[in-house]
């Protein structure tokens, strides 16, 4: 068995060299083979980790084509997020998204990591989101510590405003692009709350109504990005710099570790 061969298993593989070494011995020095026999054991491996808690991970984006895809990898420790192979490896990961698509892409991406970058990685490792956008103009943001991301799409405007709101939405984490997408459930929810608050404040049987209407238009502007105060400017919303700025948003989305 040559130094050559259980160099080049390890090196397509990741595994340790006793590991290749007895994968070696197994498959008699089918190269193949060993490859084979340590992809069963990555299974193995995987299914001893799941267990262990996601704490860390990546985000990492890529565009092309008028698409920008997007995808998050957990792993157990802040030693492996902030290495160079494993924040290059979620790169590859966004660019084969890219290539195949959502559809392809999960089914492919859970059997990468399952059999081959868990045992490679030697940490419980999770898809954690994926995700592909398309539109005539988009901006982007990834903060430097590869955990807070955003894309913003505009079906009307310049890639520079789609950057700005990017920007502003990887900061302030909107839930929602307007009220009318707020989910109906959350908003009675949050009606319910300020209902008990007010009562507990004494406030006026007649005027609950008026004064749950205006906490319900703060609460939009929390939740909404259109009705966000602009990060860069508090004297106008998002809603107001985009008309400013001749866009219109088709869709944006926040992204988190």
């Amino acid at each position: 068995m040559s130094l050559e061969l259980i160099k080049d298993v390890r090196q397509i593989t990741g595994a340790g060299m006793s590991d290749v070494k007895k994968a070696l011995d197994e498959a008699g020095g089918d190269k193949d083979k060993a490859i084979e026999i340590l992809r069963k054991a990555g299974q193995k491996i995987a299914a001893k980790k799941s267990a262990r808690e996601i704490k860390e991970g990546v985000i990492a984006l890529a565009k092309g084509d008028g698409k920008i895809a997007i995808v998050s990898l957990g792993c157990e420790t802040d030693f492996v997020a902030r290495n160079e192979d494993f924040i290059k490896t979620v790169d590859e990961l966004a660019g084969k998204l890219l290539e195949l698509g959502k559809d392809k892409f999960e089914s492919w991406a859970t059997e990468y990591i399952q059999n081959e970058l868990i045992v490679k990685i030697g940490e419980n490792l999770q898809l954690i989101q994926f995700d592909v956008l398309e539109g005539n103009a988009i901006g982007t943001y990834l903060h430097s510590n590869k955990k807070i991301a955003s894309i913003v799409v505009l079906s009307e405007g310049s890639e520079d405003t789609a950057k700005e709101v990017a920007m502003h939405a990887a900061a302030m984490a909107p839930k929602y692009l307007k009220p009318e997408e707020v989910n109906t459930d959350e908003l009675e929810k949050e009606k319910e709350i300020y209902r008990e608050q007010l009562k507990k404040e004494g406030k006026p049987e007649n005027m609950l109504d008026k004064i749950l209407e205006g906490k319900i238009q703060k609460y939009y502007t929390e939740v909404c990005l259109l009705k966000q105060t602009f990060v860069k400017d508090d004297k106008k919303t998002i809603e107001q710099f985009i008309e400013e700025n001749k866009a219109v948003i088709d869709t944006f989305g926040y992204y988190s570790l």
